[in-house]
């Protein structure tokens, strides 16, 4: 009995021994020196290995390395009810807020995006043409149009005395939170909508984004080649993007219910989609341009009006720049007499953006077969916009221009050319841009300003 007493109060002793040298040893690991954590971890994850974390596709490098069609095939298998989209993940939402009052107090030094030059960046650009299918028209996606130099898509825009803020599409996504963005414009607004849309996703067809252009009218009409416009939600956000398509940026209306009616064009009186859905807008983008020509208002039977009644005034019968001029003004002054009611809307008017035909127009054989910009390395130093009319509309106004067209002047090596789906013997595109190309500019100078 003795025997067996003592051996169980040597296991009391040996137990209580161990339980303290153990708590010793914790006390003595809080408090471990610096040099010891990576060994102790390297140690205990021999015994205590970390779970496997799922592999995922990084969709930005696959985007953003060179642009053969390699990858096609790994972006098309993306399980995407599994891995987030690339422009989604790592959204902190609900900061959008501050992260818009840092970029006022950086706009408020000073800086002027609109001077500087173009230089290289291997980094460009910020989508594929040849995938970015969903979101662009095949027309303007020069890649899948045999062009074969792509110097023109690796050019960034860089100001002269100050560095414009990457965009990202996590970035755009997080500042436009509960917000909509609305290109109203021709057909380069609908260019600078589409590469928009292409930036933000990544060129990336994305499952997740709603197409809500119903809640905007915006549906294709019978025998219409088209809708007049598209309108995409990203739910994770909730940020709309949408386009309408408005290119006299004046009010149509039919004059009577045939189908070969001809249209009251009101100058002095905006879209009425704009009327109707601006209290819907945070960001409005305005442009006209390339529409204000006989050859146009004919072939879309539009009659010019003024103060609701058909134009008696000779200036404006005669000049189109008169008439672009006056609808120019009147569109920005309506919509500066708006922004009160609506104080979280930001307006911008887009400046024209230039054409590059040489040695004949649109159609009699102008061309533009240039590879290298004219003005390579050239800076733009101008203080004035080359556009005077929206620069003067916007004078006294909450209305900021957004004025690219000289950085975009010193671009022609990026139209469309003659590189088409269906080409025309003897006509070029030297108004369109390729893209990838300059209006994904247009859209940083844009994401710069809010």
């Amino acid at each position: 009995m003795k025997g067996g007493a003592y051996g169980f109060r040597v296991k009391q002793i040996s137990f209580v021994l161990f339980a303290l040298a153990c708590g010793s040893l914790l006390l003595w690991v809080q408090q471990r020196p610096p040099f010891l954590t990576s060994l102790l971890s390297a140690r205990l994850s021999q015994f205590f290995p970390e779970p496997e974390m799922p592999s995922q596709i990084n969709v930005d490098e696959v985007v953003h390395s060179p642009l053969t069609g390699e990858n096609t095939k790994e972006l098309s298998s993306v399980d995407y009810t599994n891995v987030a989209p690339a422009s989604c993940r790592n959204i902190t939402l609900g900061v959008s807020n501050g992260d818009n009052r840092n970029v006022k107090s950086h706009n408020k030094r000073g800086c002027n995006y609109f001077q500087g030059k173009w230089v290289l960046d291997d980094s460009r650009p910020f989508y594929s043409g040849s995938q970015c299918t969903r979101w662009l028209s095949g027309m303007w996606a020069c890649r899948l149009n045999q062009r074969p130099d792509f110097t023109y898509e690796k050019l960034r825009w860089k100001p002269t005395n100050c560095e414009m803020e990457d965009f990202t599409g996590t970035k755009f996504l997080t500042r436009m939170q509960d917000k909509t963005v609305a290109f109203i414009g021709d057909s380069l607004a609908r260019q600078q909508f589409q590469s928009l849309m292409c930036m933000v996703t990544g060129g990336e067809d994305r499952p997740d984004v709603q197409d809500v252009g119903k809640e905007y009218g915006l549906v294709k009409a019978r025998h219409a080649k088209r809708p007049d416009g598209w309108a995409y939600r990203f739910p994770c956000t909730n940020t709309t993007i949408l386009y309408y398509w408005s290119a006299s940026l004046s009010n149509l209306v039919a004059l009577n219910s045939s189908s070969m009616t001809d249209y009251a064009m009101h100058l002095d009186h905006p879209p009425a989609f704009l009327s109707k859905f601006l209290h819907k807008f945070n960001v409005l983008v305005l442009n006209t341009g390339h529409h204000w020509n006989r050859d146009k208002l004919k072939a879309n039977r539009w009659i010019i009006y003024v103060n609701g009644k058909p134009n008696t005034e000779e200036k404006i019968a005669t000049d189109m720049q008169a008439a672009k001029n006056l609808t120019i003004h009147s569109i920005v002054q309506w919509v500066n007499s708006q922004l009160p009611k609506y104080p979280d809307l930001k307006a911008f008017y887009r400046t024209i953006s230039p054409r590059h035909f040489m040695n004949g127009d649109w159609n009699t054989g102008g061309t533009c077969d240039n590879t290298t910009p004219s003005s390579k390395g050239k800076e733009v130093s101008q203080d004035e916009s080359k556009d005077p009319f929206p620069y003067s509309a916007v004078k006294g106004t909450n209305v900021t221009l957004l004025d690219i067209t000289s950085i975009s002047h010193v671009r022609d090596d990026a139209h469309i050319s003659k590189y088409s789906i269906r080409p025309t013997p003897g006509m070029q595109d030297c108004l369109h841009w390729c893209l990838p190309g300059v209006p994904d500019t247009w859209n940083e100078l844009l994401f710069a300003h809010l």
